[in-house]
């Protein structure tokens, strides 16, 4: 693999392309493979040995089409199955854990963190250990939203339906007296006009899609990777379930990036 090679990127289905966008804002110029895993959506409520199965079958089809790197765009696989991944395979692997914990710490005022994630994600406490590591006097409140996710991967970003469930799952965070929230699933970003306007002017809510970007740009200048190749960067979507219901949501989400499709079975 060299500069030019692509990034790979991979999610539960839609959610991870909140790092795809965030990746074409920063990064141009890279090319990248992604991968929604729309057959196992979500992801959330599956367990650790289906999550690892997942992954690994996964990464080997990534490596396959030769990446320079892997991005796991997914907080519940980030949180669980992450550290044991990037013992396992040789090339850069970041996760958006991290990346989200770090964020949140530099914006919040009061030491007062909320979590929101799926459930999986929520259960092994990676944000709250990844705040307090930083900053050990922090007080980290995380709820599950399992809802979340359907919602985006169907489509409906607004209406009282998403409403209602920001209400549900925001308002008890609001009442722990956060100033900052983290939207630790890739999807929730989607999300982010009903949850601000719930939540208000004075909450935070970090994306840490964003910050991910930062640091696998940092990884890459480090390692001499960065795609200084005036050819045209490439975009290849792939799925392991429905095709036609990624590319109509994906194409409301980020436009023409996404010209096609494909699908393929990993088994």
């Amino acid at each position: 693999m060299g500069k030019t090679s692509p990034i790979g990127i991979f999610d539960s289905g839609v959610g991870g392309l909140t790092v795809v966008k965030a990746l074409l804002e920063q990064m141009p110029a890279e090319s990248f493979i992604y991968f929604g895993d729309t057959a196992n959506v979500p992801y959330g409520n599956k367990s650790r040995e289906q999550l690892f199965n997942y992954a690994h079958k996964i990464i080997s089809f990534l490596i396959k089409k030769k990446v320079k790197a892997i991005i796991i765009a997914c907080g519940t696989h980030s949180s669980i199955t992450l550290p044991e991944l990037s013992r396992h395979y040789s090339l850069p692997m970041l996760g958006v854990v991290k990346a989200g914990a770090r964020a949140a710490v530099k914006c919040s005022k009061n030491g007062k963190i909320g979590i929101a994630a799926t459930q999986a994600t929520v259960n092994s406490l990676a944000y709250s250990r990844e705040i307090k590591n930083i900053c050990p006097g922090f007080e980290v409140y995380e709820t599950a939203c399992s809802r979340f996710v359907p919602l985006v991967e169907s489509g409906r970003l607004y209406g009282e339906e998403v409403n209602k469930a920001v209400r549900e799952y925001i308002g008890p965070l609001l009442e722990r007296g956060i100033d900052t929230l983290v939207l630790g699933c890739t999807h929730y970003p989607f999300l982010v006009p009903a949850i601000e306007g719930f939540a208000g002017k004075n909450i935070i809510t970090v994306d840490p899609s964003c910050q991910t970007i930062v640091e696998i740009r940092e990884v890459f200048s480090q390692k001499g990777m960065l795609n200084d190749d005036n050819c045209r960067a490439f975009h290849h979507f792939y799925v392991s379930g429905n095709d036609d219901s990624f590319y109509k949501v994906g194409k409301n989400l980020i436009g023409d990036t996404l010209k096609e499709v494909r699908k393929v079975n990993l088994d």
